[in-house]
């Protein structure tokens, strides 16, 4: 009995040893808090773009399928264009026509117009003249009974139209040498106004009728095909944005005066854990809110937390849409 007592003893402090070098103590929590690795997990985020046409029509070319790589700009469908050219014909006809009428407004009339007018009115002064010459004749041989009444009345009337088409010439004249109204130029301006918004909203639905990729991305979806009549609410394509890239992680509520927004942290996942990215803290919710079913810490599940978002600064190729990911903050936060 005494010898199997100290041969225990040794077997008892042999096994605390190994189990204290294989890091026993901090599986169990027996090592105190800041001798810990200090990780969060979280799923990676990108971001995804329904496309379509902001007009109606008929789908003429589709340039890009699946899995094509774009570029900001690239030009990935087409409708039929030409009903919108014959809208933004139209419509360049028509604020033409009224430009022209507004500059005619401006200019006034011509100076052959004002001659012409003047001649007029100077053809009515002749015609007042022989008509006054008339009535004079007539009414100095009335009393003699040279002339009837009826003829002197004759000659009255002719006196007196003759002196309206003087008036009336004199009045045109004056009309033109005054020129165009300020309302009518106020007018005129107003509807070319009009027909050059026409003609931009024409030329502006002509353009739409390409489709571009609004960035940088992968097509991950062709859901329309050549021929199909397509409307605003159409979803032609759904494209993968290739950045910006972040992870979704979510943080407990003791571990909030670790992190800050701005912060910079390691991400890693199981596909390349040789291979970290370096991201940053970009957003902190304020609203604490119960441990989403996709994090999977024992601690966690039954906790409230707080979502964090990370912005990873270069994404790679191999980080694809809800993928796990381990994100570790640096030496200094794992200490607090």
């Amino acid at each position: 009995m005494r010898r199997i007592l100290p041969i225990a003893l040794l077997l008892f402090v042999a096994a605390a040893a190994a189990a204290w070098w294989y890091g026993l103590p901090e599986k169990l929590g027996w090592l105190p808090e800041a001798r810990r690795e200090f990780v969060l997990y979280g799923n990676v985020d990108i971001r995804q773009v329904s496309l379509g046409f902001r007009v109606n029509g008929r789908l003429s070319e589709l340039r890009v399928d699946e899995g094509d790589v774009v570029k900001r700009g690239t030009l990935l469908a087409k409708l039929d264009a030409a009903p919108y050219e014959f809208a933004v014909r139209s419509a360049e006809a028509n604020a033409a026509a009224l430009r022209a009428t507004l500059d005619k407004l401006k200019a006034g009339p011509r100076p052959t117009e004002i001659a012409q007018a003047r001649a007029a009115y100077d053809e009515s002064l002749a015609d007042l003249q022989n008509a006054n010459l008339a009535y004079e004749r007539a009414r100095q041989l009335r009393p003699q009974g040279t002339i009837s009444e009826a003829n002197l009345d004759q000659a009255t009337a002719a006196k007196a139209m003759a002196a309206a088409r003087s008036q009336s010439a004199n009045e045109a004249l004056k009309l033109l040498q005054e020129g165009s109204r300020v309302e009518d130029i106020a007018a005129a301006d107003a509807q070319l106004k009009a027909a050059e918004a026409t003609l931009a909203s024409a030329r502006t639905s002509l353009e739409d009728t390409e489709l571009r990729a609004p960035n940088d991305g992968v097509v991950l979806s062709r859901v329309r095909e050549d021929g199909a009549i397509v409307s605003p609410a159409d979803t032609v394509f759904v494209l993968s944005l290739t950045e910006p890239v972040w992870v979704r992680s979510y943080l407990a509520e003791p571990d909030l005066g670790r992190i800050h927004p701005g912060m910079k942290v390691s991400v890693t996942s199981d596909t390349a854990p040789d291979k970290p990215y370096e991201g940053t803290i970009s957003f902190m919710s304020p609203v604490a809110e119960f441990t989403p079913k996709s994090v999977e810490t024992p601690e966690l599940r039954t906790d409230l937390v707080y979502r964090l978002r990370i912005v990873i600064d270069k994404p790679g190729p191999d980080l694809r849409q809800g993928m796990p990911v381990t994100v570790r903050p640096p030496a200094s936060a794992v200490g607090r």
